[in-house]
């Protein structure tokens, strides 16, 4: 009997990510990853850059609001990465039913704390404000931004988990679509809301908020098309075995993210306490740049997983080991060059946000410290990645730690102690330094395995 389409279908995309030379396969499907993740961090910058015309303060107010919305995306990406190392593993393995179960229970999970976050935070706005670093001149803006942003945390968190999930069944373009309508949204909104509406920070977070919400209906819509795993209520199953497989494949992803917030909140509290708030808006904007050149490295990286994750799971560790090496080769070369880049054009990378001489100040030395250890990023990123991928979680997890966590936090107590503002601006850079140390020995004892 004749295969039927559906059944080609399965076997071509099988073929696709088990035979293709590997080079070629993380070109291919980090592409639009790639664009997913700039596009994200262009509409992220977004309102950094149209706030940053009202005053120093409203931009210091969203920078500050910038830490939760990384703890949201953190418990996203947490879903997202848990399911869909797991279903990408079951898919390379042919245990489809498996897959099938692990994505819709992801998603509904990821709902069910979405819309605790938005409920709980709402409740304790004022708390949450000042705990996040507002001053007597910024929490008004910082709590009216933060109210709308909380408003759409299921969405944000439900997007993440779908576009992960179809990165992970090989699905790129379909996940790169759904983030880039919401993009489209959101840029198109800031001006209008923000400039022409008078709206300000309120009108910044309408358009953040409405681009997650056309993101999360059109990958939702993505997500059922073609042979991609379609969600679905009765596939829903949270019991103990898919919640730990999600905690194994997406703790690495929770601490990376969560202790990028953390790092943050804490830069940002920082910056505030020894530079006021031309300080927090100085960091705030070195930090969306460094994420929007970072961005691209990211989203090679996702090309990458999806070929480490079906390709481990159907024995083919050759594959897994050569996407790593080349994936590092061209990311460091890349991220050398914007680098430079970074170094030479630091003032006027940070006057474009926010034309305040304070501002630029303590901006651009920052940039330049963060810019010079860049390149170091491509090895901890991919290693975490390729760690994350095969299932290795405990290893993940200390790797994604390492650079947000074990190196900064005692970091960020120490030296604004004894350097002052300066302290706050190599922080990152020393931190940056010391998890390459920590992040090559443990993957190392994985690579060696690989053949």
């Amino acid at each position: 009997m004749a295969d039927t389409p559906k059944e080609t279908e399965k076997q071509s995309r099988r073929q696709m990510m088990t035979e293709t030379p590997v080079p070629e396969l993380i070109v291919k499907l980090s592409i639009p990853t790639i664009i997913s993740m700039l596009v994200t961090a262009f509409y992220n910058s977004a309102d950094t850059y149209f706030v940053g015309k009202i005053s120093t303060e409203a931009t210091a107010a969203v920078g500050l609001v910038f830490s939760v919305m990384a703890i949201v995306q953190a418990m996203g990406f947490f879903c997202g990465h848990g399911s869909g190392n797991y279903l990408s593993r079951m898919l390379g393995s042919g245990n489809r039913k498996e897959a099938n179960e692990m994505a819709s229970t992801g998603f509904a999970v990821s709902l069910i704390l979405g819309i605790a976050v938005a409920v709980i935070a709402n409740l304790n706005i004022e708390r949450i404000a000042v705990w996040i670093g507002a001053t007597p001149t910024t929490i008004n803006d910082t709590e009216d931004y933060m109210r709308t942003i909380l408003i759409g945390a299921p969405f944000m968190m439900g997007q993440f988990v779908i576009n992960n999930q179809l990165r992970f069944q090989g699905s790129a373009i379909y996940a790169m679509i759904g983030l880039m309508c919401g993009a489209v949204i959101n840029v198109i909104l800031d001006p209008v809301l923000i400039l022409l509406l008078d709206m300000g920070v309120t009108g910044a977070a309408i358009a953040t908020v409405s681009g997650q919400i056309i993101s999360f209906i059109v990958l939702l819509i993505g997500s059922s098309k073609g042979e991609n795993i379609h969600l679905s209520i009765k596939n829903v199953h949270i019991n103990p075995h898919y919640i730990l497989e999600i905690i194994n494949g997406g703790a690495p992803s929770l601490f990376r993210q969560g202790l990028a917030a953390a790092s943050t909140l804490l830069l940002n509290k920082y910056a505030g306490h020894y530079g006021g708030d031309a300080a927090i808006a100085g960091m705030s904007i070195v930090s969306r740049v460094m994420m929007t050149m970072v961005s691209a490295l990211i989203g090679f990286g996702q090309g990458y997983q999806p070929v480490c994750s079906f390709n481990y799971g159907a024995g083919l560790k050759k594959r897994v080991k050569d996407g790593l090496f080349f994936c590092i080769k061209w990311g460091t070369l890349v991220l050398s060059v914007l680098a430079v880049l970074a170094i030479i054009f630091a003032p006027q990378i940070i006057g474009w946000f926010r034309n305040d001489p304070q501002v630029i100040e303590v901006g651009k030395v920052a940039l330049r410290c963060q810019a010079a250890v860049m390149p170091l990023m491509a090895t901890t990123v991919m290693c975490n990645m390729m760690l994350q991928s095969i299932g290795k979680g405990f290893k993940a997890s200390i790797t994604s730690s390492a650079r947000n966590g074990i190196c900064f936090i005692p970091l960020i107590f120490i030296l604004p102690a004894f350097l002052g503002i300066t302290g706050v601006e190599i922080t990152q850079t020393v931190a940056d330094i010391l998890s390459i140390m920590i992040c090559v020995p443990i993957a190392w004892s994985e690579i060696k395995k690989l053949g």
